[in-house]
């Protein structure tokens, strides 16, 4: 089986899991946002010290558990990121106490964030499935439009130090399929509007920062891919850095029009 073949069999059938899962809601999707947090952490710590696991690292990933049984019980969203924010601090005390770097630390929040977010954005209701719906629309077809539009026009680089495939005109691409679809599902879900247009240009451009800043990380440490956790793609970093980045975006915002507990709420008044 070619790796194009493996590409797209792995692409679908992650497709139908996450969509279904999505739809579902409520303790099945909020065990995949735990499964996709422990995962980037695996992920982070596995390019920051591939010859094993550190002490440290193994303490950082313990707190990290209680955060996900924390999240997965559905407390309040305050109860969520306190046990996140008390997590990080008792991580940043051990490695300072241990001497070490606060790269586990950030792979931590990192980690925490992202779940997190992802789990407090679907809540159990209509708005939190039209809130998922809005982001993957936006963020797969961001993704989609600036490979092609980027593979089509090429042009000038958009950050070659850190990711010499990507170019101006993907990035632009990509914006405008991002804000096109975002559109399209909140037009279908009858809440089309200016402000949800606004709001699906700035995750595109928040997702493709996501994008980078996993490149970034990737160089950093020297590795092509997180890891090879899926067939043909290579980690879970490499298919949900700018999904993550764009989720917690659009949780701050549906938080401060609708309140932590249900931000889905707040983005549909727009």
């Amino acid at each position: 089986m070619s790796n194009l073949q493996m590409r797209i069999i792995s692409a679908v059938v992650l497709g139908i899991v996450v969509l279904a899962l999505t739809w579902f809601g409520g303790a099945a999707f909020r065990l995949l946002c735990a499964v996709i947090a422990a995962a980037i952490f695996y992920e982070w710590t596995r390019m920051s010290r591939p010859a094993g696991i550190a002490p440290h690292q193994m303490v950082a990933a313990a707190l990290l558990a209680v955060v996900l049984l924390v999240f997965l019980a559905q407390p309040s969203a305050a109860l969520v990121f306190g046990a996140a924010a008390g997590a990080v601090a008792l991580c940043a005390l051990d490695s300072r106490l241990r001497g070490q770097q606060a790269g586990t630390t950030v792979g931590l929040a990192y980690a925490a964030l992202s779940g997190t977010s992802l789990a407090l954005l679907r809540d159990d209701d209509r708005e939190g499935l039209m809130a998922m719906l809005f982001l993957f629309a936006t963020v797969w077809a961001t993704d989609i439009m600036a490979y092609f539009v980027g593979r089509a026009l090429g042009g000038p680089r958009l950050a070659p130090a850190i990711s010499p495939g990507k170019t101006w005109s993907g990035a632009i691409g990509g914006a405008a399929g991002g804000v096109l679809a975002g559109g399209a599902v909140a037009a279908v879900t009858g809440h089309g509007g200016p402000a949800l247009l606004v709001t699906a240009l700035l995750l595109s451009v928040v997702s493709q920062v996501g994008d980078l800043f996993e490149s970034w990380v990737k160089r950093r440490h020297g590795v092509k891919d997180s890891s090879g956790l899926i067939p043909g793609h290579g980690g879970v970093m490499d298919r949900v850095d700018g999904l993550v980045a764009a989720a917690f975006v659009l949780y701050l915002i549906g938080a401060l029009l609708g309140g932590a507990d249900r931000p889905a709420h707040g983005l549909f008044v727009l």
